[in-house]
């Protein structure tokens, strides 16, 4: 039994995540750290990782970049796994991820969906075949509320199609100021914000007299919470290492 610790406990991805492990046998949640401590559920909630009443085995993290000095500190301290499921994180906090996996295991992904990283794979396999000859845009859709941009997601699908091609493109986030014809050597990037939009995301690769689109759409945030606590269980008992859900799919 997994006993996991669910890092912005009070958000809706934290109340989504405690609903799940309920439903399952493999694991159980033993606390909750948030700013706002009030109980919902039969664990506790506390605001920071050192207040925990109990040392878990892995902590889910779906709060916010902030939490990752505070969650980094403690993995040392406790040798604790971590899941890093939070999206914003600057290349800075990335690097320090990557240098926490050599003492902790990690598994760190920016996004936790089985079909978004089946999404890469096939992205990767098309840039591959198509070769230059069609431009690549990738267009994310999300909720009203998500603040930052582009995606987490998108930008790890820019990544794999650039390493594709050995690093070649640069991205290009804005176009209304730039008035020139588009380069063959970019990938533009757009996102759009509204509603309730779970999250949506498109690789379009656009050739000469056709277009190919590969899709991806969620339909509530229990794809990426499954995904996390798959995650978990996974991680559980691991050495210290960066996985990601590249290791996860071989496992299974």
């Amino acid at each position: 039994m997994t006993k996991i610790v669910l890092c912005g406990a009070n958000g809706k991805m934290g109340h989504t995540l405690a609903g799940c492990i309920a439903k399952r046998e493999d694991c159980t949640v033993i606390a909750g750290i948030d700013s706002y401590t009030k109980q919902y559920d039969s664990f506790p909630i506390v605001e920071t990782a050192e207040q925990l009443p109990e040392q878990p085995d892995v902590i889910i993290d779906f709060s916010n970049p902030s939490s990752l000095d505070m969650l980094l500190n403690y993995a040392f301290t406790h040798h604790v796994a971590l899941v890093l499921a939070t999206t914003g994180y600057s290349e800075a906090q990335i690097a320090q991820i990557h240098t926490a996996a050599e003492q902790i295991p990690v598994f760190f992904t920016f996004n936790m969906s089985l079909g978004i990283n089946l999404l890469v794979e096939l992205a990767k396999r098309a840039t591959a075949i198509l070769g230059d000859q069609f431009d690549i845009e990738i267009v994310e859709k999300h909720h009203n509320q998500k603040i930052d941009a582009p995606s987490g997601t998108a930008i790890m699908l820019a990544n794999a199609i650039n390493e594709v091609k050995d690093n070649r493109y640069h991205y290009v986030y804005d176009r209304h100021a730039r008035r020139m014809k588009r380069e063959k050597n970019e990938i533009g990037m757009h996102a759009i914000r509204g509603g309730t939009i779970v999250g949506e995301h498109d690789v379009i690769f656009a050739g000469n007299d056709e277009v190919i689109t590969l899709s991806h759409s969620a339909a509530s945030k229990t794809v990426f919470a499954e995904g996390a606590i798959n995650a978990a269980v996974f991680l559980s008992g691991k050495p210290a290492g960066l996985y990601d859900m590249k290791q996860l799919i071989e496992q299974s």
